[in-house]
Parts: C-alpha cells; sequence; structure tokens
C-alpha cells in the first residue's frame, strides 16, 4: 500500500509543473468562455461603429480605452447571466457544456468574477472617457443581468424584445464616449440592433423550441405557437428593411451603403416570408445565419465608409 501511494506521489511530483500549467491554461479558459466571446465580438464591433462614425475627435488611446471597457462591460454581463442562469444553463443542449453546468467553475466564481468586471469597466470608463458612456454602460450592464436575466426571460415571451435593447446599446455608447451626447443617428443604429434581435433569436427558438420548453423558459414559439413565431419574426423583418437604410437617409452613410442596406433588407424580408410559407428548421437555420451576417455587413459597410472617407 505504502509503495503504490509512493509511487502515485512519485508520478504526480514529476507530473506536477506540467499539470498545474494545464490546470491553470484550462481554468483561464473557462473564465473566458464566461465571457461569451461570440455575444462580445458583436458588441465590440457596433461600439467600435459608434465610436467611428461619431462626429468629432476622439484620442486614439481614449477610444481604445472606451472599447475596451464596452467589451469588458459584455463580458461581465455575460458572466453574471451565465451565474443566475446556472440552473436551466445544465438542462439545456445548447449551453450544457459551459463551464458551471460542466463542473468546472462553480456559480461563485462566476458572480465574484461578473461583479468585479462590472465595477471595474463602469469605473474606468466614467475616469478615462467621460461620465455619460459610463452611466449608459452601467444601464446596459443592469438592463441585461437584472432585467431581461433576473426577470424578463422566465416570465415573458416578450423577453427577447425588450431585453434586446441591452444588445442594441453598444454603438451609443460609442457614440457618446466621442461627444458627450446621445443623438438621433446614435439612436438609430440602436434601433436597427433592436428590431434585428427577436427575428434572429425567433428564428433560432423556432428550432430549439423543445429544449426552452423542457426548462420553462418562455419563449415565443412556445407560447404563442410556431405559425404566430413566423408571422411576427416576418412583420420585425419588414420592419427592419428600412431601418437598415436609416444612415443613409439621416446623411451619416453614404449611397454605397444605402444601396447596400437595401438589398440585404429585401434577402432578409425574403427568407422571413419563406420561413412563414416553408415552416421548416432548415428555413429557420437559413434566416438565422443570414441575420447574423446582414448586421455585420451593415456595420461593416458603415465601418468602411467612413473610414475610406466615402460618408
Amino acid at each position: 500500500m505504502t509503495i503504490v501511494t509512493d509511487n502515485r506521489l512519485s508520478v504526480a511530483q514529476d507530473a506536477g509543473p506540467a499539470s498545474s500549467e494545464a490546470g491553470l491554461d484550462a481554468r483561464a479558459s473557462d473564465f473566458f468562455a464566461l465571457l461569451k466571446p461570440r455575444v462580445m465580438s458583436l458588441v465590440v464591433f457596433t461600439g467600435l461603429a459608434g465610436i467611428v462614425l461619431a462626429p468629432g475627435d476622439i484620442h486614439p488611446i481614449i477610444g481604445f480605452a472606451a472599447l475596451l471597457c464596452i467589451a469588458v462591460g459584455a463580458g461581465a454581463s455575460g458572466a453574471l447571466n451565465m451565474w443566475y442562469d446556472a440552473d436551466i444553463d445544465a438542462r439545456m443542449s445548447r449551453t450544457q457544456s459551459r463551464p458551471i453546468p460542466m463542473g468546472r467553475l462553480t456559480p461563485d466564481d462566476a458572480l465574484a468574477f461578473g461583479l468585479v468586471l462590472s465595477v471595474a469597466s463602469v469605473l474606468s470608463m466614467g475616469l478615462l472617457v467621460n461620465v455619460l458612456s459610463a452611466a449608459l454602460l452601467a444601464f446596459t450592464i443592469f438592463f441585461y443581468v437584472v432585467v431581461y436575466t433576473m426577470y424578463l426571460k422566465r416570465r415573458t415571451p416578450q423577453n427577447i424584445v425588450i431585453g434586446g435593447l441591452s444588445g442594441a446599446l453598444p454603438p451609443v455608447i460609442g457614440w457618446a464616449a466621442v461627444t458627450g451626447t446621445v443623438t438621433i443617428e446614435s439612436l438609430a443604429l440602436c434601433a436597427l440592433i433592436f428590431f434585428w434581435t427577436p427575428p434572429h433569436f425567433w428564428a433560432l427558438s423556432l428550432v430549439k423550441a423543445k429544449d426552452y420548453g423542457a426548462v420553462g423558459v418562455p419563449m415565443m414559439p412556445n407560447v404563442a405557437g410556431p405559425e404566430s413565431t413566423r408571422r411576427q419574426i416576418l412583420a420585425y423583418a419588414v420592419l427592419l428593411a428600412p431601418l437598415g437604410v436609416a444612415p443613409a437617409l439621416l446623411g451619416f452613410a453614404g449611397m454605397t451603403y444605402g444601396i447596400a442596406a437595401a438589398a440585404l433588407g429585401l434577402v432578409f424580408v425574403a427568407l422571413a416570408v419563406r420561413l412563414h410559407r416553408v415552416r421548416t428548421d432548415r428555413a429557420a437555420m437559413q434566416l438565422f445565419g443570414f441575420s447574423i451576417l446582414y448586421l455585420f455587413l451593415l456595420f461593416a459597410l458603415l465601418l468602411v465608409e467612413r473610414l475610406a472617407g466615402l460618408a
């Protein structure tokens, strides 16, 4: 018995540094996963658009600090969302592999991590950029964590509609970081993301309806039914198409953007019409996939036009 124990200790000692490094790497990757990096990338991209499109100048270092604060604030929101939703994440196929359900991190780890990042991002934004952008960032975190995650998500099928405001605010925060104001132009960018969110998520929820139903989250297909959800997706697509063109109509985007946005909006509507008629998971996932491309292309075009001096 002693020999076996000694051998194990010997092996552990020999492998100690490598095992420790592997453990640290794994733990770091788990904390990174708490930030919801894919969601964060969209937030950073739209926040950057707000900074670049805003009139006036901002020092590159201050602009980078603002963008970093937006990213950290988004990551903090993701960590706090995973902390609160750990119970349902463990029961949904889409979220079962997250760090808390897998036992790699505890809910307390996520809570502490999220709170520290929240405070750090807001204070840094206030000290390094301006008070308005910090207040907007604080409101965004609060809205996503408290209003959406803790209240709306498990109570109403309008959770995505109302809760979508938190994901729509990053360009407003970026704009405020430069100008210290909130203007009609920044609100137009906010409205674009706000009206994009329901058809984007409802298309996915049509496919994942059983998962949401199993954990009691009242997503639209489970409450109103798939047919009603498809009609509402189409309605939002029709509203979204002109909002995509709004930056050109308001004068802070050029003709190239306007034409491209109109064409992309028509494709979005066509896919929503197809989903309404075909009623298949494939049609839903095609719309879901295109919705991601749609938003990326619109904001990419806005950035390219401005950086190339075309708008």
